[in-house]
This record gives C-alpha cells, structure tokens and sequence, in this order.
C-alpha cells in the first residue's frame, strides 16, 4: 500500500503532495486543481480512492496555496511558472515510480494548466483529460457573466441585478473591482446553479471551505495557507488566466491523447464553448464525453459513470 503526503522541491518551491495507491507498478494519475489556487487534495484523495485499485494517485498542492503557500512571491505567480512546476513534478513521478509517461487530469484552471502541460512537455504525458474544461477566458466570462444575470432578472432578484449591474459586464475577462467583482459574479452564478444542480454546492463554502475543513487531510498550518493562499493567488494571477485562449495557445494541437468529460450544465466554464473548441483541436486520439446532469465537477456529480470514463480511457493506453 502507497499512502504518503512529502514536500517535493520544484523551481525553487517546497511544494505538497498526497500519493496513494496499491501497487507501484499502477500508472500515474496526477490531478490538477483549479481555481488557481483552490487545492482539491480533499477530495482526490478521500473521494476517489476507488481509483487506487487501477491508478497511483497523486494530488498536488500548487505554488502558493494550502501546503505551498509558505515561501511564494506574487512575482512567481504567472501561468509559465506553474507549467514549469507540473512539468518538475511529472518528471520527478516518472523518475520515482520508473515510469517513462504518467497521466494527467485537470478540472476549470487544472484543464487549462494540463493543455498547456501537455502542449509544452508532451514527452512524458501519455494522456490527458479535462473537466469543466477551459476554453476562452474573456469569452468564459462574458457567458458565465450573462447566465448569471439573465437567471437573476427571471427569478426577480433585484439584490443579484444591482450586484452585477455595479460590478458591469467583464471587458476582456476582467470585472470592476478584479478579485472581488469576479467573487460576486461567481457567488451569484453558483446561486443559480451555474456550478452544480446540487443546492449544497450553490456556494463557495459549503462547496469548498465545508470540505477542507471537515476532511482531515490537511494540518491547521495548511489550512492557514488555504484560507490565504486561494485569494493571494487569485488576486495575482487571474488577470493573466482570464486573457488566455487555448487554440491560440497550443496553436490547435497537442501532441498527446485529449479526452474532455465535460458537464452539460457548467455555467462556470460554460460548456456551451467546448464542442467548437474540441472540433477545431488536433491530437493523435481525442473524445468528448457529455455528462448531461452535471456541472462544473462531473467528477464530483457523476462519480461512478466519470471513474467508469476513466478506466476506459486511459488503461488500454497503460496497457
């Protein structure tokens, strides 16, 4: 049994990890969390330890939140950095566990990061999947900006209008007010199940500070890097986030399997985005699995038909 939390050195950061597993010669899974700066160490770990029996699992604490908080600037905050750092971590994996590729999973930010992973580093990735898949910043956020705002005027919620009326409509992916004008938005988007049909999930703490807390995973220092670090990377990092576009990132193509298992319903990363995106991407093998219930997290809503999706995926790759 594998079942180990350490510090692993990458560009200059001590940075925290959880792997667990069964047999270390399982492939690698590496989940990549969004936000930025919103660990799901949590829920990798406590709720998808099912996937130990076919995977070693691994769940990463990025640069600046939870368990990597302590030691980061605001000037390292850029999206490259964070690339380079996943592309430490792969490589250390591989090196570890004596694999020549490891898979890797992302959902919202953890999408984005493990696109441009897989454009950038492609020769140790032997897969990739996303969820709540990123797309387009500023067009994300014109949609999700709209959905908000238009279930708002059909529920004659005057309190939500005023909000999204100060804070207007995003210009280039940016609110008024940055950080705290995204907030309102996003609180207002959950409010109408834009994020998930699950009313326990309609906000920010019951759906993600409730968790944390409540798991056991992390010790009262990480909580403490958790509560700071989801804002302090936010704050640095979402101008930046918001502007990109991933076509024009990876200039249409990656270089490794592309699978998107995306929630019908997601609002936060509208999915209305994602079939044009698929269409126009070019990879070696690629699929887009629609889960016609869920929202942002599949992976949370559909758990058992998601993991089913998985398997299927990637272990005839492993094989």
């Amino acid at each position: 049994m594998i079942d180990y939390k350490d510090y692993v050195n990458l560009n200059g950061l001590k940075q925290r990890i959880h792997v667990k597993g069964t047999d270390e010669n399982n492939p690698i899974l590496l989940f990549l969390h969004g936000g930025p700066g919103v660990t799901n160490r949590h829920f990798v770990i406590g709720s998808n330890s099912d996937l130990c029996d076919d995977f070693t699992i691994v769940a990463w604490d990025q640069r600046g939140t939870c368990g990597s908080y302590e030691g980061c600037t605001k000037e390292s905050l850029t999206v490259s950095s964070i690339v380079e750092d996943a592309n430490e971590l792969v490589k250390y994996l591989c090196n570890k566990y004596n694999k020549e590729k490891i898979f890797i999973i992302g959902g919202s930010w953890g999408s984005c990061l493990g696109t441009l992973l897989a454009k950038r580093y492609p020769e140790h990735i032997a897969a990739y999947i996303g969820f709540g898949q990123f797309v387009d910043g500023p067009l994300n956020e014109e949609l999700s900006y709209k959905f908000a705002y238009d279930e708002a005027v059909k529920h004659n919620d005057q309190d939500s209008i005023k909000k999204l009326e100060a804070i207007g409509k995003p210009v280039n992916g940016i609110y008024k007010g940055g950080y705290d004008g995204m907030m309102a938005q996003r609180k207002i988007m959950m409010k109408y199940g834009g994020y998930s049909q699950d009313k326990a999930k309609r906000s920010y703490f019951s759906s993600m500070v409730v968790p944390v807390l409540k798991s056991g995973e992390y010790s009262f220092k990480e909580i403490v890097g958790f509560v700071k670090g989801y804002q302090f990377v936010l704050r640095n990092m979402w101008d930046e986030v918001a502007s990109l576009n991933l076509l024009k990132e990876t200039e249409g193509k990656v270089d490794v399997p592309y699978y998107i298992l995306d929630g019908r319903l997601d609002n936060n990363t509208p999915a209305s985005m994602v079939q044009d995106y698929y269409e126009k991407l070019e990879a070696p093998e690629k699929d887009l699995i629609w889960f016609e219930n869920a929202g942002h997290n599949p992976l949370g809503d559909c758990p058992e038909q998601f993991k089913k999706c998985i398997r299927e995926k990637l272990l005839p790759l492993a094989k």
